[in-house]
């Protein structure tokens, strides 16, 4: 499994989505590595990592970030964990396995918390290297704003794609997360797009089931934003995270 580490200072560690690896974080890493060790990992099936031992779960996904926390930040050290998408179910796993060493954990555009899945736009059919067609896949499911889908976008994510061996498949629309919060006694907090195609309508529902588990929540919506809110409006949610994490 590759990691990568950025700055000095309490470590904070980013999970990126499913299609993805670190460079989901690209516009977020320079700000969070002023104050904190920034640790991102590209989770096993992704990116520069090898695939997880079988089965290919997201609990085994879970065990191996946890193994490898250990050795990167090592007990009895504390660290804030920050998932987006499928990052953050998977960050649950994790924070509900260590218990005593995550302090925050924040779920940004997270699902498995047994929501119907949304009604999505159709998406065009890509071929291999066609940059244009990601572009336009971009800007139906990823984005509030369609011109935000910029050509540093598309190359991340045509390569994230290619990159990805890790089949997700329903974990989004499951309960998987659902059933790891009443063990993670970390503080939680939420940062949604008002536009993210994979939440609305359920937006209100998702700040509610979070505020069953803690009623102080601290949740945060994007103003049309879409998915990819962490690349989309990057100012908004670094000061949101700069304040989250203290």
């Amino acid at each position: 499994m590759v990691w990568r580490a950025w700055g000095e200072g309490s470590p904070v560690v980013l999970l990126h989505g499913g299609s993805g690896s670190w460079t989901h974080w690209v516009r977020n890493i320079d700000t969070l590595a002023t104050c904190h060790r920034v640790i991102a990992a590209d989770m096993p099936g992704f990116g520069d990592s090898d695939m997880p031992p079988e089965p290919p779960t997201v609990d085994t996904l879970a065990a191996v970030i946890a193994s490898g926390l250990d050795t990167i930040v090592r007990p009895p050290a504390r660290y804030d964990l920050l998932g987006f998408s499928f990052g953050g179910i998977v960050g649950g796993l994790v924070a509900a396995r260590q218990r005593d060493r995550v302090r925050r954990v924040v779920l940004i555009g997270t699902g498995g918390m047994a929501f119907p899945r949304s009604v999505l736009p159709d998406l065009v059919r890509v071929d291999a290297g066609d940059a244009e067609a990601h572009r336009e896949n971009l800007r139906r499911l990823m984005f509030g704003d369609p011109a935000r889908a910029d050509d540093l976008a598309v190359a991340i994510h045509r390569d994230n794609v290619r990159r990805t061996r890790f089949k997700t498949g329903n974990v989004p629309e499951s309960d998987v997360l659902l059933h790891a919060l009443p063990s993670i006694t970390a503080r939680v907090a939420g940062i949604w797009g008002t536009r993210d195609a994979f939440a609305v309508p359920y937006l209100d529902a998702r700040r509610e089931t979070l505020a069953r588990f803690q009623p102080d929540l601290d949740f945060r919506l994007v103003e049309g934003a879409g998915h990819w809110v962490i690349y989309e409006a990057p100012g908004v949610v670094n000061a949101a995270l700069m304040d989250i994490l203290g």
